[in-house]
């Protein structure tokens, strides 16, 4: 088991397959620092042509702090000692300062599901940064996505059995499906034109 290992990912909306990987890697690890890519897209916006989610506000509609709250909270349901896990800002997007926000020591757990998983493995490797392989898998074999929770949530489709029961409770106490709502219909072009 290694001292520090860092898990990261943009958890626009958390759920169950990210726990899977989170927890994957805080077995490794005596502390998990958890990243949060994005943390502003406004500032920290893609500049990849491959990380396709990391423009818009539709792709983004929950603040850094939000999930942060949110894998705070869920970390602890699922039993993590708070002293054994940090969350903090990941600026994959922008690899020269990325070495600002972490550890230089610690091992880099990633799931590889696709070319901008390959990509942010390139950046790490080239920031001299150790990375360690949990799950390799086609986008086939990947699972929920964040990106299709977003859907139901838009559509008002039941949800709740693929994101951690606090992760629901946020959501839903916040009015955050209310946001993804609306920006699914802002961002949606409308039939008529």
């Amino acid at each position: 088991m290694t001292d520090k290992g860092i898990a990261h990912g943009r958890f626009q909306v958390l759920h169950l397959k990210h726990m899977e990987y989170l927890l994957a890697a805080k077995m490794r690890c005596q502390k998990l620092y958890i990243g949060i890519t994005h943390p502003d897209i406004s500032v920290y916006p893609a500049r990849s042509s491959l990380d396709i989610h990391g423009t818009t506000k539709r792709d983004n509609p929950l603040t850094y702090i939000e999930r942060y709250e949110m894998l705070l909270d869920a970390l602890l349901d699922f039993g993590v000692k708070r002293e054994e896990f940090e969350i903090i800002p990941f600026p994959i997007s922008h690899p020269e300062i990325l070495m600002e926000y972490i550890p230089s020591d610690a091992v880099h757990y990633m799931n590889l599901c696709g070319a901008w998983d390959e990509d942010r493995r390139r950046i790490l490797s080239e920031l001299g940064a150790k990375v360690e392989v949990l799950f390799q898998k086609s986008e086939e074999e990947k699972g929920i996505t964040s990106s299709r929770i977003r859907e139901m949530i838009a559509d008002e489709e039941a949800w709740e059995m693929y994101v951690p029961k606090t992760v629901y409770a946020y959501i839903l106490t916040h009015g955050i499906e209310k946001r993804i709502q609306q920006l699914q219909y802002i961002y949606t072009p409308s039939l008529e034109q």
